[in-house]
C-alpha cells in the first residue's frame, strides 16, 4: 500500500529528471537537440528539422513505420514539413541528416571525401570491433583500394557460371511446386548461399544454415538502440558477431594451410585474394584483420543484395505492365544470344572445313 501511495512521486521524480536530462542535453549538444541557427559563426548551420527525445531520437516512429510497411511516410511527412531537399533527425541514438530527391543522392554519391566521409555508428563499432590499431572506417579504406582488382570483368566471368548453379540448386529447392512464396526470408538463403560460396567457398547447405542465425542477429542489431545489456538486439549481435568471426578464423586458417599445399587455388575467392595480396603500402593483411573485414563483406552482400532482389520481386508483382516489358526485354536478349551463337558455330563450322 504505501508503495502504491509513493508511486506518482516516484513517477514524477522520474519525469523531472527526464526533462532536466533534455534541457542539459539540449544547452550541451546543439546537434543533438536539434538546435538550427546558432549565434556562434563557427557553428554551422543545421538543416531544419528535429531531433526528438534524447537518445531515442524519432526511432520509435521511425520502427514503427517500417513495421507497418509505410517507411515511405516517415521521410513523406518531414520533407513536407521542413525540406523537400535535406533535412535533421535521429535515429539509433545518432544525429542523421536524410537527403532527399535525386540531387540529394548525387551529392551523396559523387562527393565522398570532399563532404561526405564514410561513417560507422556507435552500434556497428561494437559489433565489428576495431582490429589491431585501425579503425573500422581506416579498413574500409584499405578493403575499398583491393578489391577493385578482384572484381574485375575477365575475374567475376569466372564465377558467373557458379552463381547459375546456386540459383538452379535455390529455386528447385524452395520455389519449385509451391503455391506461395515468402519472398524476403526466402531470398536471404539465397543471397547468403551465394555470398558463403563467392567470399569463403562454403558449399555446404547445412554450414550456411548454421550461419543464418548469427548474421539475421547482427543485422537486427546494426539497426538497433545502441545499449548493450542482456536481452537487447544489441548484446545478441555482438554475441552473434563474435561467433561469426570464430567461425570465419577457422576458415582462413585452414585456408592457409591449403594455398600452402596447393590444394587451394589463388583465385579461388575473395579470402585467397585477401591472404594473398598487399595493401598500397606493400603490407599483407593479418589474420584478424581479413577475418573481420571477411564478415563484414558476407553481412554487407547479405544485407544489401537481399534488400534489392526482395524490393525488384515486390515491384514486379504490383507492376504486371513493368514485369511484361522486362520479360519481353529478357526474351528479346536471349533469341539474339542464341541466334548469335547459332552463327558463331556455323562460322567456326566453316573455318574448319577451309
Amino acid at each position: 500500500m504505501e508503495f502504491l501511495l509513493s508511486l506518482p512521486l516516484l513517477l514524477c521524480f522520474i519525469l523531472l529528471t527526464f526533462l532536466s536530462l533534455h534541457v542539459f542535453l539540449k544547452k550541451k549538444r546543439p546537434l543533438l537537440a536539434g538546435e538550427t541557427h546558432s549565434n556562434d559563426p563557427k557553428t554551422p548551420l543545421l538543416p531544419p528539422g528535429r531531433t526528438g527525445l534524447p537518445l531515442i531520437g524519432e526511432s520509435l516512429d521511425y520502427f514503427s513505420k517500417l513495421q507497418n510497411n509505410v517507411i515511405d511516410k516517415f521521410v513523406t511527412e518531414r520533407r513536407n514539413k521542413y525540406s523537400n531537399r535535406v533535412f535533421k533527425t535521429s535515429l539509433i541514438g545518432q544525429p542523421m541528416a536524410i537527403l532527399c530527391g535525386p540531387e540529394g543522392n548525387k551529392f551523396l554519391f559523387s562527393n565522398e571525401k570532399k563532404f561526405v566521409q564514410v561513417w560507422f555508428s556507435s552500434s556497428f563499432d561494437k559489433i565489428f570491433p576495431k582490429t589491431e590499431n585501425a579503425t573500422n572506417t581506416q579498413d574500409y579504406k584499405r578493403v575499398r583500394k583491393m578489391l577493385p582488382s578482384f572484381l574485375k570483368m575477365d575475374t567475376l566471368s569466372k564465377y558467373v557460371g557458379m552463381m547459375d548453379m546456386v540459383m538452379k540448386q535455390h529455386l528447385h529447392t524452395h520455389w519449385r511446386n509451391r503455391q506461395e512464396v515468402v519472398v524476403a526470408p526466402t531470398l536471404s538463403k539465397f543471397t547468403l548461399a551465394l555470398a558463403c560460396r563467392f567470399f569463403l567457398s562454403i558449399e555446404d547447405p547445412k554450414k550456411v544454415e548454421e550461419l543464418t542465425k548469427p548474421i539475421e542477429d547482427v543485422e537486427a542489431g546494426l539497426l538497433s538502440m545502441p545499449i548493450n545489456l542482456p536481452g537487447t538486439a544489441l548484446n545478441r549481435a555482438i554475441k552473434a558477431s563474435k561467433y561469426m568471426r570464430n567461425e570465419v578464423a577457422a576458415i582462413v586458417r585452414q585456408r592457409k594451410i591449403d594455398l600452402s599445399d596447393k590444394s587451394a587455388s589463388s583465385t579461388q575467392d575473395i579470402l585467397s585474394h585477401m591472404l594473398l595480396t598487399t595493401d598500397e603500402s606493400g603490407e599483407f593483411f593479418s589474420e584478424a584483420n581479413i577475418v573481420s573485414n571477411l564478415f563484414g563483406l558476407i553481412e554487407g552482400g547479405y544485407t544489401t543484395v537481399n534488400s534489392a532482389l526482395t524490393f525488384i520481386m515486390k515491384y514486379l508483382a504490383e507492376l504486371p505492365h513493368v514485369y511484361d516489358e522486362v520479360l519481353r526485354g529478357k526474351r528479346a536478349a536471349l533469341a539474339q544470344f542464341i541466334m548469335s551463337a547459332i552463327l558463331l558455330r556455323r562460322r567456326v563450322l566453316g573455318l574448319v572445313c577451309l
